[in-house]
């Protein structure tokens, strides 16, 4: 009897490599993030007082051009990129919290305690939303806080539903029994056990969340139901629409603060591609489906030993 050493490259423990435009969203959204930080020392002139005639387009003295009321755009942008942000932050780090908190307690209690949180998801998920934001934001006080307060009521039904179809798969693993039985609390249970397990489908819910809130709260204001005193990208919106930009053909004053929107969204969409791509079991399937057929690119594995025992003569 000989032995003999047989390698087997193992395809699931393999690196991954963090796509290209998960790279390209990130750095974005970073740069996006620091100028909004940095914008009282970005900004070339203050947001809220005429720097120059109005309805002047791009120059080298104001870059982006001036608004009709003689506003410098860039400086308007960069300090509405705070505004745009912060919503879109706060409401997504709201409406996290509150479906996970509901969707993973609903799982993992079952009983009266599902059916109650159950029901109330559902009221709020057949309430009709774009109608509900419109009503709210009219009868209470305009404002960044106020379409925080708004969207955050609105948005956390689909979060909770979601959470819980995922808690409750992990509701009946064998981990989740084994800290009951040595004695964890349900809390403990919860927290250590079964919500980072959802690591990857919370990041993918936190980032759609940013995307619905920056659109919404740019929508809110070009419909003129937040605070038209406060600079964002969507009271710029509301202002060039206002002031008739299109009809005076001062395209830069729509233009820009447009395309930051489109861009954060767009950067935001491309990293939840990335957590989805690296995530779901579908993807990773089909990428092993192209590892096998020898259509994929072949990245580096790691190798197990293997001892096959072969009959000699």
């Amino acid at each position: 009897m000989t032995a003999t050493l047989v390698t087997v490259r193992r395809s699931g423990a393999r690196r991954r490599r963090i796509p290209v435009i998960a790279i390209v969203g990130l750095a974005v959204l970073a740069a996006a993030c620091l100028a909004a930080l940095l914008a009282p020392w970005l900004a070339p002139y203050p947001p809220d007082v005429p720097a120059g005639a109005g309805s002047q387009p791009p120059s080298l003295e104001h870059p982006l051009g001036t608004t009709t009321q003689g506003f410098d755009v860039l400086s308007q942008l960069l300090y509405g990129a705070r505004t745009s942000l912060g919503v879109g932050l706060a409401v997504a780090g709201i409406t996290t919290v509150m479906g996970l908190a509901i969707g993973v307690i609903a799982a993992y209690r079952g009983g009266w305690t599902d059916s109650v949180l159950s029901l109330l998801t559902n009221v709020f998920l057949v309430l009709p939303g774009l109608p509900l934001i419109v009503v709210l934001a009219a009868f209470l006080p305009p404002g960044p806080s106020t379409i925080i307060l708004v969207l955050s009521i609105t948005g956390w039904a689909f979060g909770a539903r979601l959470f819980r179809s995922q808690a409750l798969s992990l509701r009946t693993r064998e981990f989740v029994a084994a800290a009951e039985t040595a004695g964890m609390g349900r809390l403990r249970v919860m927290g250590t056990q079964i919500v980072p397990n959802m690591a990857s489908i919370i990041a993918a819910f936190v980032v759609n969340q940013v995307v619905f809130a920056i659109t919404a709260e740019a929508s809110l204001e070009f419909l003129g139901l937040g605070d038209p005193t406060t600079i964002s990208w969507g009271t710029m919106l509301f202002w060039a629409q206002t002031g008739s930009a299109l009809l005076l053909g001062n395209w830069w004053e729509f233009v820009f603060p447009g395309l930051a929107i489109a861009l954060t969204a767009s950067m935001l969409t491309f990293v939840n591609y990335a957590v989805d791509e690296t995530s779901s079991p579908r993807l990773q399937a089909r990428e092993l489906v192209h590892r096998f057929l020898g259509t994929g690119t072949r990245s580096s594995s790691l190798i197990t030993p293997v001892r096959r025992t072969d009959a000699s003569s």
